[in-house]
């Protein structure tokens, strides 16, 4: 099939790599020139492990093009996806569609036939019906059917997410437009993966829904992890416990210093808009936006515990400032909130990320990189553990401890066991709700 998507961001790309890689011909579309010109000389914007070899085998095959010329992108296309941005609104937590209604207004004006426009961004409850009126109004004469597809990608694993899927989400209403999807998503189908059929209002819930259960299980974990100091528990035994029941699962429920990234922040609040506007409050994803906030201060907190309540006048080495391994994305992570606060505090942070520097470099001002864990850690106060990269699993804290300054450690990831650290020399050793 011939599919065009608009949008090459993380959504866009990740899609189009993957759809090519069906045998599908791909057309990716992009008002950024210098981001196509990149794209068409093989640089790929983004850091997911295995895109680039993909999108590399693609382009080579012929299946997979960019270009920033929309309308002959669209001339012809049996499906055009729409996956561009749709950021929170600053003030009030809304959805921003602006750059989907000006996609499909352009796409509309480009139509030559028949085609099904697909909605791959996370959007509101309602937005499908809304891109429809907005191609209509601006080409009555063109045809074509709007169809809601939202993504279910994790940062660091979005080739498997996507090659090996829970479930596709398609919303469609006529049965041409079904056909059109069940045969792009048909590589998938023949291999038994779920494609799980709805009306539009029910495919763009089911991702906020989602997204938000996930967060309130991060929320959670974190007010049990808070409870489990106040107690003497363990959170790691408490949550094993919790996950080995068939009803709850063991994913997500992992205490660490609130959750960020793309999805869960932006998506969280768009919901409790939604649930406002139609006067049916979301009240537990509120909390769960609270309780998050709440978090990020805490670990500040207990930062500035581990150095004897104050950072002022102290070295810090921070390990890890992306949202999560595996990805160079900074949106909403929680290194956003705490080491500024460190900054602000008096410290001086030494910072090591295997990927995070490329955004980092801007967003943290006042840091220094490093890229050696142990160079970092030299002469410095406290080690802060944000992000649970591989690199940071296995380091030698004997090592680490005997090169600083004073040695402690805030583990905010529980990536060590307390009685290791403290064996290796660290004299305070701090993780979230252990003993």
């Amino acid at each position: 099939m011939k599919i065009t998507i608009i949008g090459t961001g993380y959504v866009g790309l990740v899609s189009a790599v993957c759809l090519s890689d069906f045998g599908h011909q791909l057309t990716c579309v992009d008002k950024a020139a210098d981001k196509i010109a990149k794209l068409n000389n093989g640089q790929v914007p983004i850091y997911e492990p295995g895109l680039e070899a993909v999108m590399a085998r693609n382009v080579e095959a012929g299946r997979l093009t960019f270009t920033t010329d929309l309308a002959a992108a669209v001339d012809g296309a049996e499906a055009v996806f729409i996956a561009v941005g749709t950021p929170a609104r600053r003030g009030d937590g809304h959805a921003d569609l602006s750059y989907v209604m000006s996609a499909a207004e352009q796409i509309a004006k480009s139509l030559s036939g028949y085609a099904v426009i697909v909605t791959k961004s996370t959007v509101p409850v309602g937005t499908n019906r809304k891109v429809e009126a907005v191609m209509r109004a601006a080409r009555p004469e063109a045809e074509f059917d709007v169809a809601s597809n939202p993504e279910f990608l994790r940062e660091g694993a979005a080739i498997e997410d996507f090659m090996r899927p829970d479930r596709v989400v398609v919303g469609v209403e006529s049965e041409r437009a079904r056909e059109v999807m069940g045969e792009i998503y048909r590589p998938l189908f023949l291999r038994d993966f779920p494609i799980v059929y709805t009306d539009l209002e029910s495919a763009e819930l089911i991702k906020y829904a989602a997204n938000a259960f996930l967060a309130t299980k991060i929320s959670f974990i974190n007010e049990i992890a808070a409870l489990c100091e106040r107690v003497g528990g363990d959170v790691k035994a408490v949550a094993k416990g919790m996950g080995l029941d068939g009803r709850i699962g063991n994913k997500f429920l992992h205490p660490g210093p609130g959750y960020g990234g793309s999805c869960f922040p932006k998506d969280t609040s768009a919901l409790a808009r939604i649930g406002q506007e139609a006067g049916s409050p979301m009240t537990i994803t509120e909390t769960v936006i609270r309780v998050n906030d709440e978090v990020k201060r805490r670990m500040v907190d207990k930062i500035k515990d581990l150095c004897d309540d104050t950072v002022n006048g102290k070295t810090i080495a921070v390990f890890g400032v992306t949202f999560k391994p595996n990805t160079d994305d900074m949106r909403e992570s929680p290194s956003l909130t705490i080491v500024p606060a460190l900054i602000g505090g008096g410290a001086r942070v030494r910072v090591v990320d295997p990927q995070g520097r490329h955004e980092g470099e801007a967003l943290l001002p006042g840091v220094e990189w490093i890229e050696d864990p142990y160079q970092a850690a030299a002469d410095a106060d406290a080690i802060i553990i944000l992000t649970e990269w591989n690199a940071f699993r296995a380091l030698d804290l004997q090592r680490l401890a005997q090169g600083m300054n004073t040695p402690r450690m805030a583990d905010l990831r529980n990536i060590y066991e307390p009685d290791d650290a403290r064996d290796a020399g660290f004299e305070r050793y701090i993780a979230i709700g252990r003993r």
